[in-house]
């Protein structure tokens, strides 16, 4: 069943460009759904969906209808709803589709990079979200931010993020991804204890596999034992925390 606010919608898609039904590694502890949004602000050189980032307009559309039908049918076996990207918050109309989701009674689960504490904020304002998954792409200046961000990086903008998210209530885990040659255990030190006082902090690994600077797809990936290391050394975990699966940063598309 189609809800009312899907339907007032028409044909506005949201820039949907994939949906998974079932997942059982991205919500840690849940079984979720994961809808996938077109665009993003950054241009990171190690990003794995690049397709979705730089040419989001040559993938066809994923019906919204069929996600409906789908959370209609399965929302009472599923704990909740992933939005990744891309970049989620870069769309003006993402609250829409947000209600939309939560219309079928389900929890939300938003990944972001932080680049627009704004939108994030209005989302928490409006319980629009109940988890959010924030990369932390590298030491919070601009020149480091930058590099891996792959556009000039308004720290600000990530510093705010990551404050509107100390205060709140929501579920919250930062991520960063460990990448050879940009993001190491220096780097990984430098996050850490800029999130010392965070509930949740994982590092994940790299993966060498599509990549959108296409030179990162033949950089040797960290050994198991050092990034098992780096795991050890730099997360952080609440008593009463949940441990990720360990997975690259956001669902693969």
């Amino acid at each position: 069943m189609i809800s009312r606010s899907a339907r007032e919608m028409g044909n506005n898609q949201f820039g949907i460009k994939g949906f998974i039904s079932t997942s059982l590694i991205d919500w840690p502890g849940k079984i979720c759904s994961i809808v996938f949004v077109g665009g993003c602000g950054f241009r990171c050189p190690a990003c794995h969906n690049p397709k979705l980032v730089l040419h989001p307009d040559s993938l066809d559309d994923y019906p919204l209808d069929e996600i409906c039908k789908s959370l209609a049918n399965r929302s009472k076996w599923i704990d909740g709803v992933t939005v990744t990207g891309g970049e989620p918050t870069i769309r003006k109309d993402l609250p829409d589709l947000l209600r939309i989701i939560r219309g079928y009674g389900v929890n939300i689960k938003l990944d972001t990079n932080g680049s627009n504490p704004g939108m994030l904020a209005d989302l928490m304002r409006t319980n629009l979200i109940d988890a959010v998954s924030m990369d932390v792409k590298a030491p919070l200046t601009s020149t480091a931010y930058s590099a891996v961000a792959g556009v000039t990086v308004d720290i600000r903008t990530i510093k705010n993020s990551i404050q509107l998210l100390r205060r709140s209530s929501l579920e919250v885990i930062f991520r960063t991804t460990a990448i050879p040659g940009l993001v190491e255990e220096p780097e990984l030190e430098s996050i850490k204890t800029a999130l010392s006082d965070v509930p949740r902090f994982v590092v994940q690994s790299f993966r060498r596999t599509e990549t959108l600077d296409p030179s990162f797809a033949h950089i040797p990936e960290f050994n198991r034992i050092r990034v098992d290391d780096m795991r050890e050394r730099f997360e952080i975990h609440s008593s009463n925390s949940v441990t990720p699966q360990k997975q690259a940063c956001g669902g693969h598309f």
